[in-house]
């Protein structure tokens, strides 16, 4: 099975910026669709934004205009930007294929706090 890798959370103000990559592996990647989800304590993972190995991506509402996919096949990344967050995007970032995941790995925690 192909594992990835989430980085780039922190700690940031309201209004702040954060990127964060997800490193894949296998030759699957680069033909896959792969999505970023985040999880906030108490509730269910949820799907934000998803792109495939080539095309447009897709955004869940709450986050259009403000967050960002893009791909490196060749590195097997995955980035997502968020600009403007606020303190709902506070959460675990996680990177998955869309249609046959993967376990889940350790994520990335974004605070959103002042």
């Amino acid at each position: 099975q192909v594992q990835f890798v989430e980085s780039g959370g922190g700690l940031v103000q309201p209004g702040g910026s954060l990127r964060l990559s997800c490193v894949g592996s296998g030759s699957i990647f680069s033909i896959a669709a792969v999505g970023w989800y985040r999880q906030a304590p108490g509730k269910q993972r949820e799907l934000v934004a998803h792109m495939p190995g080539s095309g447009s991506p897709t955004y869940t509402n709450s986050v259009k205009g403000r967050f960002t996919i893009s791909r490196d096949n060749a590195q097997n990344t995955v980035y997502l930007q968020m600009n403007s967050l606020t303190p709902e995007d506070t959460a675990v970032y996680y990177c998955n294929f869309l249609l046959r995941p993967v376990p889940w790995a350790q994520g990335t925690q974004v605070t959103v706090s002042s």
